[in-house]
């Protein structure tokens, strides 16, 4: 007895109360468990000193493994949903083979068992199973996510689709974005397609925005920069020649992978969120590039970084980085030859553009922009300059250019498109005229209007003949006046 009560000594008998309203043996309990047992005690013996059960203190004492276990909760019984549990599986497993869009969600599923199968469980249970069933038949991981770091002076460039009232019309419109991660800088430009010339010119009024070029730049798949097939790269010509003209790098990305640009694909929704939200109602998308570069302005001065870092204050690290611009503007021009039809039409990525009914059946060479449509003979003489047309099968046309085949054949005035283009009254005083005054006024039109503008040299025509006379070189007051944007019209 002796013996037994100095055992007990060293391994003093804890407390009750720690014991009590526990759902697993206390750390300190095991401890004397597993001393005692290492001090020669038996299971009886230390149930007695600490006061639980023999089965408790032998199953303690024989553990081989006391290390912490993962905090797995206990898998739950669902009998709500185990009786459909079948029905469940086969409609996911069907959904494998249906469209992506098209695929069930939990909630169809639920409605469908309330409908179909007389379910009466929760929504939340089956959102549940079809999450683990979903998990469980995943068929890999995946590689994850890669935080990167970015060099300064290194952008990344995406589109975004977004749609904008302009001049009354609704247009769907191509929102260029461009970031520099180092800083999380963000600025944009509306364009009206992704043609090699038009994605070139938005980054040329980038380049001058922000004002330095990006030694290294980062694209997709998605732009008319190039495409990357099997590790291969090739690029536009109009792209090539543009790196080359500013003396920057391109990087690609491997197709579908927008995390290696993560940056400017975060901005694309962020600023159409933040900028073209509600729709925007313009006069004209040069206004509505207006509005964005203010925006933009406003989110880099009040954003930050990933390091918690003032966007205003890291963006100098980025312009340091960065190469200055070259002294002349790169123009973003696609060339190409066509050959005219017999009313001296061109025809130009699906629309018709008129360089005269004196240039008919004639190899001519076209200069495609983002805005404009230049005409051009094969020995460089300038044709006509058009307005871009981003219709589909329409006519461009600049009355000012079917001046010279009318005065040449005065009678064809009576039936001539360039009636369209003038005020009514004009049309009806050089109806009135014979040939010779008919080819008298066109002519000084023509020739004001080389200076003034069309509808300037009509204007000043109409109040000659107000006045009893014919124009003609002489007494055509719109040959004086300033040059002005020659008009165009499409039909």
């Amino acid at each position: 007895m002796a013996h037994n009560s100095s055992r007990r000594d060293r391994h003093p008998r804890p407390p009750a109360g720690r014991r009590k309203g526990r759902m697993t043996m206390p750390l300190d309990v095991r401890q004397c468990i597993r001393r005692m047992d290492a001090d020669g005690a038996g299971p009886t013996e230390i149930a007695r000193a600490l006061g639980i059960s023999r089965n408790t203190a032998a199953k303690y004492a024989s553990m081989e493994d006391l290390s912490p276990a993962p905090p797995l909760a206990p898998e739950r019984a669902k009998p709500a949903i185990d009786p459909f549990a079948g029905w469940v599986s086969k409609v996911l497993a069907d959904d494998l083979s249906a469209p992506r869009k098209q695929r069930h969600t939990a909630r169809r599923i639920y409605d469908r068992l309330v409908e179909e199968e007389g379910y009466t469980g929760s929504y939340a249970t089956v959102c549940r199973f079809v999450r683990e069933w979903r998990l469980t038949r995943r068929p890999s991981p995946g590689d994850g996510y890669l935080e990167l770091d970015w060099a300064p002076g290194t952008m990344q460039v995406d589109y975004g689709n977004f749609v904008a009232t302009v001049a009354g019309r609704s247009l769907e419109l191509k929102l260029l974005a461009v970031t520099l991660p180092q800083s999380n800088s963000r600025y944009c430009v509306a364009m009206r397609c992704e043609r090699a010339e038009c994605f070139c010119e938005g980054l040329v009024e980038i380049f001058e925005l922000v004002g330095r070029v990006p030694r290294v730049m980062v694209l997709d798949n998605a732009t008319e920069a190039g495409r990357m097939l099997f590790g291969k790269v090739t690029e536009s010509r109009l792209f090539s020649q543009m790196k080359a003209h500013y003396r920057f790098e391109s990087r690609f990305c491997n197709p579908h992978s927008g995390n290696e640009k993560g940056s400017v694909e975060n901005a694309v929704g962020f600023l159409r969120r933040n900028l073209l939200v509600p729709v925007p109602s313009v006069a004209s998308v040069d206004e509505l590039n207006a509005r964005l570069r203010i925006g933009c302005e406003r989110i880099n001065s009040t954003s930050r970084n990933k390091f918690r870092e003032s966007t205003t204050k890291a963006f100098p690290v980025d312009f340091a980085a960065m190469m200055s611009l070259p002294g002349v503007r790169f123009d973003s021009v696609r060339w190409l030859g066509a050959r005219s039809d017999k009313r001296g039409y061109v025809r130009v990525d699906g629309n018709s553009y008129c360089a005269g009914p004196a240039w008919h059946d004639r190899g001519l060479v076209v200069g495609v922009r983002a805005n404009s449509v230049s005409i051009f003979t094969d020995r460089n003489r300038r044709v006509a300059t058009l307005p871009r047309c981003w219709g589909e099968g329409e006519l461009v046309r600049n009355p000012l250019s079917l001046v010279p085949a009318i005065v040449a054949r005065p009678r064809a005035f009576g039936e001539s498109t360039i009636r369209r283009d003038m005020p009514d009254d004009l049309v009806a005083a050089i109806d009135r005229c014979d040939r010779p005054q008919v080819r008298q006024a066109l002519r000084a039109i023509g020739r004001a209007a080389a200076t003034s503008g069309f509808e300037a040299a009509c204007e000043a025509a109409r109040r000659i003949f107000d006045g009893g006379r014919v124009p003609d070189d002489a007494s055509s007051p719109g040959a004086s006046r300033p040059a002005s944007t020659t008009g165009a019209a499409s039909t």
